[in-house]
């Protein structure tokens, strides 16, 4: 059953809680329908204010109708009448490319296709398992507990560098540093078009309303989305696609991917932000055959989490890691490389 399914689905009188959302301190007033859904990206706001009016809706404890404006420190919870889909973290034997470790922390090189975290549709087979297949020896680490594991997280189809914390003070000492935008993240990517040679995209990243798998771009001064910042450099020109290097001040879902579309240049072959279009060309038969050919070259987003880095949680070293172009994105840049 979807998580729209259940949203409007009624029974039995005893109620289990699928979702609890503190709101921050700095939270402006806002509906709790509007505000959920930030929380729910596989619904619809109709589906949500449909739960309220089943009486699923509950705020600090109470069942709260769609109008109700949330305030900080509001606990906003999804109360429904079935269990929660068991979501225990069990070890799965899954190949990893780990490309440094010691006993705070370790780094991954994720390959394309695997999902970071568990979620709908996906409650196996993730990151994650792999993770605690791996440091299934490891007393300390408990792969269900919050307070250790994943800093952050990129995209399925995204490859490259991401941080796992094996203690609770590494990983918040590591978020902190998230927080405060003193990691570094720079991401290589391939793109439709010409851009500047350089540019800063600022745009609020929230769900689009007329799809919720996408993320939208709004005004930096509206009450929609979260507030979102990256950096871009053209590293390489290849006449129709043009190679960049981006970098991210914040960390919001589908950032890159959002915020290159918003400016009208999305990641070549990107299929949720128009990116699988023949966007810029020629009209020939025999260009459309390059494209798609390049496009089964690297059935993906061109998008790799090329470098990270941050200081250590313990020795307060600074750690820099640089991660390879994966074969299928090296071969899609040579491939307009020599044709350019």
């Amino acid at each position: 059953m979807t998580t729209d399914d259940a949203l409007i689905d009624c029974g039995s009188d005893e109620l289990y809680e699928h979702l609890r959302v503190v709101a921050d301190r700095g939270q402006e007033p806002l509906r709790v329908d509007k505000f959920l859904m930030e929380h729910l990206p596989n619904t619809s706001r109709a589906r949500i204010q449909a739960a309220a009016r089943a009486g699923f809706i509950h705020v600090n404890g109470q069942p709260v109708k769609k109008g109700y404006r949330v305030k900080p420190g509001d606990v906003a919870t999804l109360q429904l009448d079935r269990p929660r889909h068991d979501t225990t973290i069990v070890p799965e034997d899954i190949p990893l490319r780990i490309i440094y470790e010691d006993d705070a922390l370790l780094v991954v090189d994720k390959e394309a296709g695997m999902v970071v975290h568990p979620g709908a549709g996906n409650f196996s087979g993730t990151l994650v398992h792999a993770i605690a297949w791996h440091l299934r020896h490891d007393p300390k680490y408990d792969p269900n507990d919050p307070a250790v594991g994943l800093v952050h997280r990129i995209d399925k189809d995204t490859s490259g560098l991401l941080v796992v914390a094996k203690t609770p003070d590494a990983k918040t000492r590591l978020a902190l540093q998230f927080f405060h935008k003193t990691s570094r993240r720079l991401y290589t990517a391939l793109v439709w078009g010409n851009p500047a040679d350089e540019g800063r995209i600022e745009g609020n990243i929230g769900r689009d309303v007329r799809d919720r798998l996408k993320m939208a771009v709004y005004p930096p001064d509206s009450d929609q989305g979260k507030p979102a910042v990256t950096h871009y450099r053209v590293t390489e020109r290849f006449g129709y696609v043009s190679l960049i290097e981006c970098r991210l001040e914040t960390g919001r879902t589908h950032q890159i991917r959002a915020h290159l579309s918003h400016i009208g240049h999305p990641l070549f072959g990107d299929e949720r932000y128009g990116g699988t279009q023949v966007l810029r060309g020629q009209p020939g038969a025999a260009y459309k055959t390059f494209v798609h050919h390049c496009f089964d070259l690297c059935p993906r987003q061109a998008l790799h989490a090329r470098t990270l880095g941050f200081k250590h949680p313990v020795s307060g070293q600074e750690m820099d890691f640089d991660s390879p172009l994966p074969a299928d994105l090296q071969s899609l840049i040579e491939r307009w490389r020599r044709r350019a």
